[in-house]
């Protein structure tokens, strides 16, 4: 193979990507076979077979259990705003969005307690093992499941607090900044880092999707005086979401 040559299963995967965009193998069609593929382009079982995965791993396309692959309906991104705004009574932006009548967004959570894990204990900068309370939400939208978080909130700082649950007692649901200022600690800055990753099961599962899918990873914490106060993990699916900042200008 020349410098620089593709390999022949990307050079076949390419050719019928560049087919499913141009509309010429339309959602729901069923995707030549594995023969077809070899004799339409000349190559080997092997071959033909990698380039499939390819536009699997990429989902583009699905297999259907004794029927074929075929080719995926491809979903409009929607977006996801992440803001710094808050409203004088105080919300979190997810609650914000949803409070727009157009949008019919629920969510569950649940809480317990935890020992921190090692990668938590650094986020929060505390020991691994100290405890925190981990809170898990599944976001939907329109029914749809769209949006999974994992939050982590060390017990040193919120134990024995009326806000140490943090979806319920008077200002349950209310958000970070808020609860924490109800026990005097004042939130005054807040980082996010953006990265994508292959799914886990455990998370396509609950966000409808498929093994090799791509998420999103926001991961969230916010500090009070330097200190972290609440750290989180926000999966949303790459393929239907995009995360859009808005940024105030100081």
């Amino acid at each position: 193979m020349a410098f620089g040559e593709q390999p022949a299963y990307l050079r076949v995967a390419g050719d019928l990507r560049k087919k499913i965009v141009d509309g010429l193998l339309p959602p729901h069609t069923r995707l030549p076979s594995q023969a077809r593929i070899r004799e339409e382009y000349g190559v080997s079982d092997t071959v033909a077979l990698e380039a499939r995965k390819v536009l699997m791993a990429e989902g583009l396309v699905e297999g259907r259990s004794g029927s074929g692959t075929y080719v995926r309906e491809r979903p409009v991104p929607r977006r996801v705003a992440r803001s710094g705004y808050r409203p004088a009574g105080g919300a979190t932006p997810f609650r914000q969005e949803q409070a727009d009548t157009s949008v019919r967004g629920t969510w569950e959570s649940s809480s317990e307690q935890a020992e921190a894990c090692a990668t938590v204990a650094e986020r929060l900068a505390i020991q691994a093992g100290d405890r925190v309370m981990c809170t898990r939400y599944v976001f939907r939208e329109a029914g749809e499941p769209m949006m999974l978080s994992t939050s982590w909130e060390p017990l040193a700082v919120t134990g024995r607090t009326p806000v140490m649950l943090p979806e319920e007692g008077p200002l349950g649901g209310m958000g970070v900044v808020e609860r924490m200022r109800a026990i005097d600690v004042i939130v005054d800055n807040v980082t996010e880092e953006v990265g994508a990753r292959p799914g886990l099961a455990e998370e396509l599962h609950l966000l409808g999707g498929v093994p090799g899918h791509v998420v999103l990873v926001v991961q969230r914490t916010y500090f009070a005086s330097g200190r972290p106060v609440e750290t989180a993990d926000v999966v949303i699916p790459a393929d239907r979401y995009r995360v859009a900042y808005h940024l105030p200008v100081r």
